[in-house]
């Protein structure tokens, strides 16, 4: 394959999209529910995403067993989507992150008893 003259630019919009499709993966909810916003990191671009997390009815919770099978607590889900939600990122678009800081804004149940994890 060879190489043309020109560039090639990803534009933020096109970011954020991914940042929020990224994230909603991550949380079982649908990325419309998902803020994205950027900041300059040394060069490097830092990613802050509010979102809610998918839980399952709180009813259906009777012990630390129903909360490890949906994928640990919100805390839990948080943090180990941070590192995730970078990789898919900076894998998708080629883009150099340095960080993601993620809030949690709320719970959405889920109706099957269970919440979505991937």
């Amino acid at each position: 394959m060879s190489t043309l003259a020109g560039h090639n630019r990803v534009s933020t919009q096109a970011l954020t999209s991914l940042a929020q499709a990224a994230t909603a993966e991550q949380f079982g909810v649908r990325p419309a529910d998902v803020r994205a916003s950027w900041a300059d990191d040394a060069g490097l671009l830092a990613l802050r995403v509010v979102s809610p997390v998918a839980v399952p009815e709180l009813d259906s919770v009777a012990g630390p067993e129903d909360v490890a099978a949906a994928g640990g607590s919100v805390w839990e889900r948080a943090t180990a989507a941070k590192g995730a939600i970078l990789r898919r990122v900076s894998g998708l678009s080629g883009a150099q992150l340095s960080r993601v800081d993620v809030r949690v804004a709320g719970v959405r149940p889920t109706t099957s008893g269970r919440a979505r994890v991937l």
